[in-house]
């Protein structure tokens, strides 16, 4: 495992303690999480920042775009049947009206 100083402004370091004591972790420990979950917020926003240019660059091309929404047609019927098994009514059924209340209770 690897060692590292680093100082802290007194502020940080008071946290840093108190999160410790209402943690009951070492200092330490809480420093290495903060560092783990930083590290990999971070590596989730360049993911989603390539994501997007990808995304924006493939809807700039008309001969992707139109690919994409061919496909998307391509599986209407199969999204529209796994719909209806999910939400349990017969193929072709049409969805419950607000009436009956929403989905997901």
């Amino acid at each position: 495992m690897g060692a590292m100083s680093l100082r802290l402004p007194d502020e940080l370091d008071s946290r840093l303690t108190l999160e410790a004591e209402l943690e009951g972790k070492p200092r330490s420990e809480v420093a290495r999480e903060a560092i783990a979950d930083y590290l990999a917020k971070r590596e989730r926003a360049r993911f989603m920042e390539e994501l997007v240019a990808e995304a924006r660059a493939g809807y700039t091309d008309a001969a992707t775009r139109r690919e994409a929404q061919a496909l998307a047609e391509d599986f209407l019927p199969v999204e529209n049947e796994a719909l209806d098994r999910v939400e349990d009514r017969g193929a072709g059924t049409s969805a419950p009206d607000a009436a009956v209340g929403t989905w997901w209770k």
